[in-house]
């Protein structure tokens, strides 16, 4: 089959969120066994003030270890990274991920559509993009881009999203690959690993 095909062949699941998505987050990546055989980069909005909690949390309760990022750091498979509050995460053509500090998309930096778009022209049909619970529309172009690129897009069933508006609105604009619950989107990354 076609999309088993283009998920064996992952290089990095990128996943973002908004409000609400730290609850589905924590249902998720403390399941996935190690090792896996691609990078999760994980792009949530944060406050300003946030600094390392959510990175200390996620190190805490997954399998997985959580590299730090930092400007050019080289994105390895087998480990989660965190894009840190107040940049946009870019990924580069040498594999390194690059912060960067121009103006909120969408209200928000880190925004989720840029770090999905400058995904999508480095990993093409090697990414997968996941868009979890969140109350605004940040997203829903960068799926667009992942899915032009060749890469898959994955939407929270926005029936399992504690704010529904972001999935929703990724529902309306495109047309995802897979429309899942959060324990559905577990099985579904477990399920890369395994191809």
């Amino acid at each position: 089959m076609e999309e088993n095909k283009r998920i064996t062949n992952c290089r990095v699941v990128i996943i973002g969120g908004s409000a609400g998505s730290l609850q589905a987050l924590l249902q998720i990546l403390p399941f996935i066994e190690n090792p896996i055989s691609f990078a999760i980069v994980i792009v949530v909005h944060r406050k300003n003030s946030d600094e390392q909690t959510l990175e200390d949390l996620i190190a805490l309760k997954s399998k997985i270890k959580v590299k730090e990022v930092e400007d050019k750091v080289k994105l390895v498979s087998g480990f989660i990274y965190i894009a840190p509050s107040n940049y946009h995460l870019l990924f580069e053509k040498n594999e390194t991920l690059s912060l960067d500090t121009s103006e909120k998309i969408n209200y928000s930096r880190p925004s989720i559509d840029v770090s999905f778009e400058s995904a999508a022209e480095i990993y093409r049909e090697h990414l997968i993009g996941i868009l979890l619970s969140g109350s605004n529309s940040d997203g829903t172009v960068g799926l667009r881009a992942i899915q032009a690129a060749g890469g898959i897009s994955v939407v929270q069933n926005p029936l399992s999203a504690d704010m529904p508006f972001m999935p929703n609105n990724a529902i309306l604009h495109t047309t995802p690959d897979f429309i899942l619950n959060t324990e559905e989107i577990l099985e579904f990354i477990k399920g890369i690993n395994r191809e």
